[in-house]
């Protein structure tokens, strides 16, 4: 199952940020600097001629910053060892972290014991993002099967719509951080995608191009990289997943 967190960044409160630092046991003058630098901010826009009113921040971090990364990770890390504990009973199920966005894995030979696992980490992970300040963007929640089934494989339907969630039914086939996933796990279609992408773009650009000028190496790089690149990752998976 993935989750993404909705405007992470700009939704980080301030008053709670200094305490998760005390919490993680940093020297004094760490969390110091940070109430200091966060708490009682202000700020105003200008929009054409329009200039508005002052008023408080106490939630976000600006955009660009160094410290962003850090802080947003140190934010989580409370987040993480409440829900580890939380779900010490689901000792299947573990879960994988990209700041703002997560993902649970869990397996189990039953389907409906899996999307009773999925479904319980995922209450849990909502109530406990809400207790921070943060929510889920229930638009981008998925949910991924994959079997080793030689056989159909059709996994029953998770409903989380008590929970403000969409009805998931299955999919043979999912994306995720730009990869393309079937339930195999063969990876067949990431690379049909992309080496057909690639292909057509060579051949887009071939037929544009002016007569006169020619294609540099600089122009032929992206699309040929983009061309061999899943047949390299092909050839890695070939080595541990019969295709």
């Amino acid at each position: 199952m993935a989750f993404d967190i909705a405007q992470f960044f700009p939704s980080l409160n301030h008053q709670l940020l200094p305490l998760i630092l005390d919490k993680a046991d940093l020297d004094r003058k760490v969390s110091n600097f940070f109430k200091n630098y966060l708490i009682g901010r202000k700020t105003k826009y200008c929009w054409n001629d329009f200039i508005s009113p002052i008023f408080n921040i106490n939630i976000g971090i600006g955009q660009g910053s160094a410290l962003l990364p850090i802080l947003g990770t140190l934010y989580l890390s409370l987040v993480f060892q409440i829900l580890e504990k939380r779900l010490k009973i689901l000792n299947i199920l573990s879960m994988i972290s990209f700041v703002e966005n997560g993902l649970f894995v869990s397996q189990n030979k039953s389907t409906s014991l899996l999307n009773t696992n999925l479904f319980c980490s995922y209450n849990v992970i909502s109530s406990l993002l809400c207790k921070f300040s943060l929510i889920i963007e229930y638009g981008k929640t998925d949910i991924f099967h994959f079997s080793k089934a030689h056989g159909p494989f059709n996994p029953p339907a998770l409903d989380l719509s008590s929970l403000g969630s969409p009805f998931f039914l299955y999919k043979e086939t999912c994306k995720y951080l730009g990869f393309i996933f079937d339930c195999k796990l063969t990876f067949r279609n990431h690379i049909d995608f992309y080496s057909n992408k690639a292909i057509s773009t060579i051949k887009f650009d071939k037929r544009h191009q002016p007569n006169s000028e020619k294609m540099t190496l600089q122009m032929l790089c992206p699309p040929y990289s983009a061309l061999w690149i899943p047949f390299v990752v092909l050839q890695q998976k070939s080595n541990i997943l019969p295709l």
